[in-house]
């Protein structure tokens, strides 16, 4: 497995926006980012392929966020723009060392980040 720290959460008002990064101790094939609001289950926000040419989403961040990669530095990345109240959840980096394709399944992750937290305000 590899080690993943995250970085770049923080407080914000609604509408704006904020870059998570997610730096790994070594090479991975897909990563992603989930998020977890308090009282609620985690849920799956993007991933991207190993080669960084497939993205996935889930619908409610659609046209907002954007996941992205540089291999050559072992760093993911999440741009959230036009920020939400409902956005507001600690964020998990992961990475798969089993599949190279997207994917919203977290048991194929088998790394996972310490966690940032984002906070809209309204």
């Amino acid at each position: 497995q590899v080690q993943l720290v995250e970085s770049g959460g923080g407080l914000v008002q609604a509408g704006e926006s904020l870059r998570l990064s997610c730096a790994a101790s070594g090479r991975t094939f897909t990563m992603g980012w989930f998020r977890q609001a308090l009282g609620k289950d985690r849920e799956f926000v993007a991933s991207i392929s190993w080669s960084g040419g497939s993205t996935y989403y889930t619908d409610s961040v659609k046209g907002r966020f954007t996941i992205s990669r540089d291999n050559a530095k072992n760093t993911a990345y999440l741009q959230m723009n036009s920020l939400k109240p409902e956005d507001t959840a600690v964020y998990y980096c992961a990475a798969s060392l089993v599949t190279k394709t997207t994917t919203n399944d977290g048991r194929l992750f088998g790394s996972w980040g310490q966690g940032t937290q984002v906070t809209v305000s309204s």
